[in-house]
């Protein structure tokens, strides 16, 4: 299994807060006006350096919307002529037009990922809760596919959609997107306890991926779901590795075995926190005063994030901790302890299990 002690496989910039959207779900209670502290071009630069520094990690442009900072396109064409993969995450409002997209291809953007969390508009409307989001990210979606611009498409499992997601499927495969990445909910900034899934919920969820990996077009991946590797992983084992599709499944999990909140991933809010993701609101540093590297690296907060004996309860004593580690930004969201087992995960631990009958 790959270390990611010394480099992370994906950066992600929250280039803005700033969004005209107002998802109900929003890790970051992203608002209309840009902060005044954001970093600058100049700042970005640097910070673009800085992660080129670390080798050919993932760089993901997100936000907010990238498209309400200005210089979105000066920084994406110096993020890809340093030689680093990039991709952009925009949102669907009037900003995201065709001569966008077209531009996003010409800067040499790798892949557009834009969200998807309802099969029709008034189920995706209501969860942005702006009328013409769903029409815009088709728009969008087609564009980009008759353009030759590869496309993620991005969702959010929770209690508005839970029922919905094979409809959510077909509409991937419909629209032609490479990957379908499936964020599960972590109670953070707008996102609320009462709209998540109950762990049994998720290991439905994980049955209806796995099953669907096996005969979509597209890859499938998870978000904040790190228990799903272990489900393929189990049932990968019961099948003794003979299925092919079940194998395709494992191929897409295998690329992020290991990845975890600090682990294999870093990210930087607009301001310049350097924290170990997204979804989990604690600072290690700051660009404008650290080396990102140095952070990265050496940090008591990554350090133990990347050391599986630090982890407690039944995550700590799981024969798959390595390949999955449980969900750190969901365990600090809550319980308050970022090393905690992760609450949503119904598997009981061999080891665990034979501790408790002694």
């Amino acid at each position: 299994m790959r270390s990611f002690e010394q480099a992370p496989f994906l950066v992600i910039w929250e280039v803005t807060q700033s969004c005209d959207l107002a998802c109900v779900h929003c890790r970051a209670s992203a608002i209309p006006a840009r902060h005044p502290l954001e970093l600058t071009t100049e700042e970005g630069f640097r910070l673009l350096e800085q992660v080129r520094a670390f080798g050919d990690p993932l760089m993901v442009f997100t936000g907010g919307d990238p498209l309400k900072r200005p210089d979105l396109f000066d920084l994406l064409r110096y993020s890809v002529g340093l030689g680093l993969r990039t991709t952009v995450t925009p949102s669907a409002t009037p900003l995201l037009t065709r001569a966008a997209v077209d531009r996003f291809l010409a800067s040499g953007v790798a892949r557009m990922a834009l969200s998807l969390d309802g099969p029709d508009a008034a189920s995706h409307d209501g969860f942005r809760r702006v009328p013409g989001s769903f029409a815009i990210t088709l728009a969008a979606l087609r564009h980009a596919r008759a353009i030759g611009l590869p496309v993620q498409v991005n969702t959010t499992v929770t209690r508005h959609n839970l029922r919905r997601l094979a409809e959510m499927a077909d509409l991937v495969e419909a629209e032609g997107a490479c990957l379908w990445s499936v964020f599960f909910l972590v109670a953070t900034g707008r996102a609320l306890r009462q709209d998540d899934l109950s762990a049994e919920e998720y290991e439905q969820v994980f049955c209806f991926l796995f099953e669907r990996s096996q005969r979509a077009p597209f890859d499938i991946k998870t978000t904040e779901a790190q228990h799903y590797r272990r489900f393929v992983a189990q049932q990968e084992k019961r099948a003794g590795g003979r299925s092919a599709a079940g194998s395709r499944a494992a191929g897409v999990i295998g690329r992020q075995a290991g990845i975890n909140d600090g682990k294999g991933l870093v990210f930087l809010s607009h301001t310049g926190d350097i924290c170990p993701s997204g979804f989990l609101p604690l600072a290690a540093g700051n660009v404008r005063r650290d080396s990102l590297a140095e952070v990265y690296r050496h940090a008591p907060l990554f350090l133990s994030l990347r050391d599986p004996d630090r982890l407690r309860g039944k995550c700590g004593a799981c024969e798959y901790r390595n390949l999955c580690g449980g969900s750190r930004s969901r365990a600090y969201a809550l319980t308050g302890d970022y090393l905690a087992e992760d609450p949503r995960c119904v598997y009981q631990p061999r080891l665990a299990a034979s501790l408790r009958a002694q």
